[in-house]
């Protein structure tokens, strides 16, 4: 079992794939960068769970469409 996301978490996301669908891959460490660069996200811990998320979708492309 998995730890559960937070909606501010799926809600920043979902709008950031929306927005910028093209951009993020499947590499967590460049959609670190990625979503530090596209947000003022105030805590490092934050971002992270949203870059985390972010490659999980990229990967399991059929929850994004």
């Amino acid at each position: 079992m998995g730890r559960i996301k937070t909606q501010l978490v799926k809600r920043v996301t979902l709008e950031l794939i929306r927005q910028h669908k093209d951009k993020f891959k499947d590499a967590f460490d460049e959609n670190k960068k990625i979503v530090s660069g596209l947000t003022n996200v105030s805590s490092k811990k934050l971002r992270n769970n949203i870059a985390g998320y972010i490659t999980r979708l990229v990967k399991n492309k059929e929850e994004i469409e």
